[in-house]
Formats: structure tokens, sequence, C-alpha cells
């Protein structure tokens, strides 16, 4: 389990890390298995389904507000859940499908850990948090309220946390048995990343085809109302039964998009809002265009790896320049192709766990310690950061599931094969190391039995929607590194625009790990705690400088200061 000392190490954006939430994968919660009489809740704002929708959100959040004690009962959370003592636990019940208000309901997971008051600070209500994915959850965000970069917030707000539908015990999605993949054993990619084989591109087509059809079996009707517009539902109704009257809210990697959309839908509903690690909320680029954009961002931050490496060649002698760093990747790479290295790392595991150097650079010293080792002989540390965790299987597969099935409702994919295989190839010339890799994650998206998705939510100023009064979105804050390779900086960009003058964009300059706020940049952390706490935020455009690169650290090293504790483990493997 990791646990969030971050805001963005909970989950990563599209490319998605698997959350470390435990998963009690069941069937959702469908009447029968045969497709649902309307896809009318996956019609896009202004049809008569989202005006119904929209009206069973108002009457759900009036009712939650009206309950007594706001409408959730918090109590002692599940054991299973690992959250300690001051947390507490309660259950929403919301629509599976909000144009039918009377049909199946499913329950989300809430968490909160009340303010602390520290220091005599006024309690300003709840911080609401998504970290992404989609397919992560956020039940562990009340963690953070012990670490000393949060105390501030935490002293003046009660910090809430859920599992978004799908996730976890919220109605919990499932498109495979984790078991029979897990026991498949290690996995290999294409032998030439940049250029798949004839042979390699059809056994993926199948892979999604099937994977697709899985979803289709094992969630029946519910599978249409996996979707942002739902989650956007969701959330507002959670807001009302916190007993809020406008919506704090802080969201990381996708959970900007779902935020944007909330405050699209509902901008009068909305007190304060940070937006950390933006995705480009254009709807022409959801989906489809935004993860092709993630290859280019990948290379250029899979070369900022190689070059810190290659700048530290005395400590790792992995080579003194990015090309000879490369070079010795790749002869690890050709080796677990032939034995796959402790019998479990293949070179998917190992593209995985590399790929986690692209999001955060706090692992580059042990990735590079551990191609080092491997290299010397020593496969041992490779395989403790890469090999899968069988205990979190049932959670990688339930988070690529709603990661699937949230990305696939929410838009148009291209269905045509060929699409897929043009955009894909130009990019991987020039940008191999994850192309293809996250174009096979997302190709159950051509096959996706679903008749009707949404059209992507114009993200910005919009007419009310029924039954609203007209009202202005009040100041926000997007956070953005200017490297960051799963959310590149173009959309940042692209939100503070949408948003409006109101928008405020912190850049971290010259850096490129994934979520900025907690305790990476002081700077950032400032702008953010004084917005959170006063509502000013800094101007319309503020640059930082980046946080430090990590220092160089062997595994020699690691061991002196800590006698008898293995290396820190890896982030769980992107789903």
């Amino acid at each position: 389990m990791r646990t969030p000392t971050r805001l963005a190490t909970a989950a990563l954006c599209l490319a998605a890390a698997s959350p470390a939430t435990p998963a009690h994968p069941a069937p959702a919660p469908t009447p029968d298995h045969r497709p649902p009489p309307s896809a009318a809740a996956a019609l896009p704002p202004g049809t008569v389904a989202e005006e119904v929708g929209a009206a069973v959100v108002a009457r759900r959040a009036a009712a939650a507000a009206e309950a007594p004690g706001g409408g959730l009962r918090f109590g002692e959370c599940p054991l299973d859940e690992g959250l300690p003592a001051a947390a507490r636990c309660a259950a929403l019940r919301v629509p599976l499908d909000y144009a039918r208000p009377d049909g199946p309901q499913i329950t989300l997971a809430v968490s909160r850990i009340p303010a602390s008051g520290r220091g005599g600070a006024a309690r300003q209500g709840a911080l609401v948090f998504n970290p992404g994915g989609p397919g992560a959850s956020g039940l562990y965000f009340p963690l953070v309220a012990d670490l000393p970069e949060w105390q501030g917030l935490a002293a003046a707000y009660d910090l809430v946390g859920w599992s978004p539908r799908g996730v976890g015990r919220s109605a919990p999605l499932s498109c495979e048995d984790p078991a029979a993949a897990a026991a498949a054993g290690p996995t290999q990619d294409p032998a030439d990343p940049s250029d798949p084989s004839p042979a390699d591109k059809r056994a993926r087509i199948a892979a999604a085809r099937a994977y697709a059809r899985g979803c289709a079996q094992r969630a029946g009707a519910a599978l249409p109302h996996y979707t942002t517009l739902d989650n956007v539902r969701d959330l507002d109704v959670l807001r009302a039964a916190l007993g809020e009257r406008r919506l704090t809210f802080m969201g990381a990697s996708y959970g900007t998009y779902l935020g944007a959309v909330y405050a699209t839908l509902h901008p009068g509903r909305v007190r304060r809002m940070v937006l950390d690690s933006a995705v480009d909320p254009d709807p022409r680029r959801i989906w489809y265009l935004d993860n092709l954009d993630q290859a280019a961002g990948f290379e250029r931050r899979w070369y900022d790896f190689r070059a810190w490496a290659a700048r530290h060649h005395a400590v790792y002698r992995l080579g003194a320049t990015p090309q000879a760093v490369q070079a010795s990747y790749e002869r690890v790479r050709a080796a677990v192709a032939r034995t796959p290295a402790g019998g479990t790392v293949g070179t998917g595991e190992l593209r995985s766990a590399f790929l986690q150097a692209a999001y955060y650079d706090e692992v580059w010293p042990d990735r590079a310690a551990a191609l080092a080792a491997f290299l010397a002989g020593d496969p041992g540390p490779l395989v403790r950061q890469a090999r899968p965790d069988p205990e979190s299987a049932a959670a990688r597969e339930n988070a690529r599931a709603v990661y699937t099935a949230v990305l696939c409702n929410d838009a148009p994919w291209p269905a045509d094969w060929a699409v897929w295989d043009r955009d894909n190839s130009a990019r991987a010339r020039r940008a191999p190391f994850e192309t293809w890799a996250n174009a096979f994650l997302n190709l159950p998206c051509a096959y996706w039995p679903v008749r009707e998705r949404q059209q992507p939510v114009a993200v910005g100023a919009r007419p009310p929607a029924a039954g609203e009064e007209p009202a202005d979105l009040p100041p926000t804050l997007v956070l953005a590194a200017e490297r960051d390779g799963a959310t590149p900086y173009r959309g940042a960009l692209e939100l503070q625009r949408r948003l409006g003058p109101q928008a405020s964009l912190v850049t971290e300059a010259g850096a490129g790990a994934h979520g900025v706020f907690g305790g990476r940049n002081a700077c950032v952390d400032r702008h953010v705690e004084r917005y959170l706490l006063t509502g000013a935020v800094p101007g319309w455009r503020v640059t930082c400088a980046p946080h430090p690169e990590p220092a160089p650290v062997s595994l020699d090293d690691r061991a002196a200061s800590a006698p008898g504790k293995a290396p820190r483990a890896v982030l769980p493997p992107a789903v």
C-alpha cells in the first residue's frame, strides 16, 4: 500500500496507476443482463435526459441537505481499509442511472477526518478530494492530515475522500477475473516498441475485444453508467449530504477534469477549487487525442530520467550520456525478454516500473540503482520494484476496469483500427517508450459495447442548467508542472482559458513530476494554502522555480543508512 504523501501519489491520469485501495469486486447492481432500455444518461448536456439527470441530482441534493446530521452517518471505518482511528466512514446512496431515479441504487464509500482546529483555526467546512485515474479511490485522502505540509489546511477543513462509483466498495466494477490475469505470469511487450509486428497487433486487437466483452458480461446493464457526468452528479449529492452549500474541491489529474465539468455545470455551487496537473478539457481531445498527446510527454520525461542518471554515472555506472543509459536499459530489457527476472518480471513489468520514473522523480534513485544492480548480477532490487503484488491484483483489475469504462463511455473513439495504427505508428517513431503500450491499454474503447457514448461537456461558461440561477464561477486555482508527461502543460493553459479570467495558473517551471502540490515545492504549497484558507489567488499566471532533483543514492548507501530494511516499495504498476 502506498500512503498518499502527495496528492498525485494515489493515482495517475489516463495511463493511470492502480490505487492501493483494497478492492472488493462483486457484480455491479444490475436488474438483468439485457442492454439498457435507454442510453439516456449517457447523452450530452442539453438533452432531455440531461435535464432529467439534473433534476434528480437537485432533488437528491436537497433531500441530503435536509436530512438529520447533513445526510451522512459517519461511524467506524471497515478494518480492512486500514484507516486510522480518527477517520470516520459513511455510505452515500445514489441512483445507478440518474434518468431512472427509482431504479437500482448504489452505495458510495466516504471517509472523513474532522478539522483539527489546531492553533485556534476556525472551521471552514469540508475539503473534498479526488485523486484521479479514473479508477483511483480517494478514501485514503484524510491520512494526509498528519503530514506537516497539510496541517494548516487540516486545522480549518474536514478532509473528505470518497471512492467514486465503480471503485473499491462503491458498486465495484470488474471486467476480468483478477486471479486469472495474475496467473498468466510475466508479460512481454513487442520486441520493437517503436514498431510492433503484425502478429503483435493482431494479438492486442483480440485481447482488446475480449476485454470489452468481459466488461459487458460482468457489468451488464450497469456498464453505461460509469461516466464523468455521473461522477459529477454523485459529487453534487455528496456536497449536499456533507451539509455544504458550496463545494470546496481539490482534484488531481483526471480529478481536474471532474472538477472542471462540475464547475461548468454548477458554477454557483463552487466555493473554492484547486485543479492540480490539468487534463486538457477541449471536448475534441477527450479522450483519444489526450492519450495520444501523452506519447511525447512521456518520452520527454523518460529523457529527463536518463539525463539525471547520466549526470550521476559515478554512482550508478549506467553511462555518462542519456543515450548510454538507454543502452543499459535495453540490455536489461533484452535479458528479461529472454528470462523473466525472478520468474515474475518481463518486459511489460519492466516498462510499467520505469513508467513511474516518467511520473515521479522521487523514484529515480531506486530505479537507477535497480538497473545498476541487475547489470552487476543482482536482479533482486529490480524484482522487488517491478513484480506485481499478488495482494493488490483485485485492486489493479478494479482500477483498470473503471478507468476503461469511464474513458470509453465519456466520448466517441475511433472504431477503425487503421486510424489507431496510423496515429500511433507516427508517434512511436519519435516517442517509442510508452506510445504503443498506452494505445493497447485504451484499445477496448474501439470495440466498446455501449451503443451511444456521451458527447464531452464543453468546459467553460454555459447557460445555467434547468432550475439553476445564473452564476459566475468564483476564483479557481490551476497547478501544472511544465514538463509533466501524463498531463502535458498545454492542458493547463487550455483549462485556464476555458475557466475564464477568474482562474489563476501556478506553473512549476522546468519540472515534470505529476502532482504539484503537497510537500514537493514550497512555493506552490504557499499559493495553494493561502488560496484555500483565504480565497486569495496569486495572480493570473505565477511561476515557481522547480523543486530540487533527487539526490543519487545507491542501494549500498540505503542499506547502510537503514539496516535490515529493503528498498522502498515501488508504486503499483500502471494499469
